[in-house]
């Protein structure tokens, strides 16, 4: 998945990016797994679910503002020792068999929230790393990587080390955030980009730092665009994905047994979206690659509703998901190429942010609409919005140079 073009700190950032997602698999259904051992509450086991997706809205803008302030080598490799020190923590509960909801909760909130900072700081260091133009295979890359290591490995081997003790897939989650800790450390130290760590800079409250961020996003023509239909796009995705098994098992007549092999048309999808990616953008230039990718998930979503056998329909999720990779990694290259390095971190929360705040209300719509009407209609829906959405991207999306605010004032 690496390459060698790319160099050796990549190779180190990829790693331990792996490393973490592989330890992420692994937990995250073990936690869902855990919860179910102690409760059969569904309103509580929602709750820990909500914990761990409620920080990124919360507390993303201000991890942006410290990913800005501080060394991001050194931030990465905190927050993951700090995370390995949890994990570890809540293994030793496990094994103790000491855990209640409020531990869950705890640990799934707490956990989250420092994946705000770490992922801030991650998005940031990148293009110190890297050629600008090798930006978008760059990120494919971590794309590919990721999906192979949670979807393909880790995620299958949730179950089965759960089974054998309940503490196995914590302890061993424990151990991939410290390998990914010892793999950012063994990063060569970026230039001094923090504005914390430039000769003479001057630091704002966090507050003015925060609507600094969000005023040189909004200035940006094309980046605000293009975080603006990410937004309305993950409106489809999340609830497509909210009655996703509902789907398939009722109007795609997937057999349940043959669920877990339905799903892998994702991933397999995902990791050839994220492989091609870079190449993509090399052929067609990456604002009319994001525009391209639109249109290609639109009639894949339309296959998909359209679609009532198992092989048509995972092959058109497939697609889909590959051209979803495909521009989440574009969005966060062009990003990447185009913000001040001293606001890398703020700017790309604020497009994390603002992508995601419209998740939550497509998985409640498509739950709401699912319940009253069935699940088909839900499909044909996101398909509908998709279009919409490409619809705009065409009309909006060029690739003229925008003007941009380099410092609020």
């Amino acid at each position: 998945m690496t390459s060698s073009a790319l160099g050796r700190d990549f190779r180190l950032l990829w790693s331990a990016a792996v490393s973490s997602r592989f330890g992420d698999a692994l937990r995250t259904p073990a936690l869902a797994l855990l919860a179910a051992t102690v409760t059969r509450d569904p309103r509580i086991i929602a709750a820990v679910t909500v914990a761990g997706q409620l920080p990124p809205l919360l507390f993303g803008l201000l991890g942006g503002v410290y990913a800005d302030r501080w060394d991001r080598r050194r931030t990465m490799a905190v927050v993951d020792g700090v995370r390995a020190a949890v994990v570890a923590a809540l293994a030793v509960v496990v094994a103790l068999n000491r855990v209640s909801v409020l531990v869950l909760l705890v640990a799934a909130f707490l956990l989250a929230t420092l994946g705000t900072l770490f992922d801030s700081a991650s998005f940031a260091l990148l293009p110190a790393l890297v050629p600008a133009d090798a930006l978008p295979r760059a990120n494919g890359r971590l794309q590919a990587g990721s999906a192979v290591a949670g979807g393909f490995l880790g995620a299958p081997a949730a179950g089965v080390l759960f089974a054998v003790a309940p503490a196995l897939p914590f302890a061993l989650d424990a151990v991939t955030f410290a390998v990914a800790a010892l793999l950012v450390l063994a990063l060569a130290p970026a230039p001094a980009a923090n504005m914390a760590t430039r000769p003479g800079a001057r630091r704002g409250s966090v507050w003015s730092e925060i609507v600094e961020g969000l005023r040189w996003l909004r200035a940006h023509r094309t980046l605000w665009r293009v975080t603006v239909l990410t937004a309305a796009s993950n409106l489809a995705i999340s609830g497509i994905m909210a009655v996703l098994v509902l789907y398939a098992l009722d109007v795609l007549r997937v057999p349940p047994a043959g669920y877990g092999l339905f799903a892998a048309a994702a991933i397999v999808g995902g990791v050839a979206g994220a492989l091609g990616a870079g190449r993509l953008a090399a052929w067609l230039g990456t604002v009319p690659a994001l525009r391209a990718v639109l249109a290609v998930e639109t009639v894949a979503l339309t296959g998909f509703a359209l679609a009532r056998h198992p092989v048509s329909g995972g092959i058109a999720l497939a697609v889909f998901a590959a051209g979803t990779v495909v521009w989440n990694s574009l969005w966060a290259s062009y990003g990447q190429r185009h913000v001040p390095s001293e606001l890398l971190g703020r700017v790309g929360a604020a497009q994390r942010m603002v992508g995601l705040l419209t998740a939550p209300l497509g998985a409640a719509l498509a739950g709401l609409a699912a319940a009253a009407y069935g699940t088909a209609p839900v499909a044909g829906a996101a398909a509908g919005t998709f279009a919409l959405v490409t619809l705009a991207a065409w009309r909006s999306l060029r690739p003229a140079a925008p003007a941009v605010l380099s410092r609020a004032g």
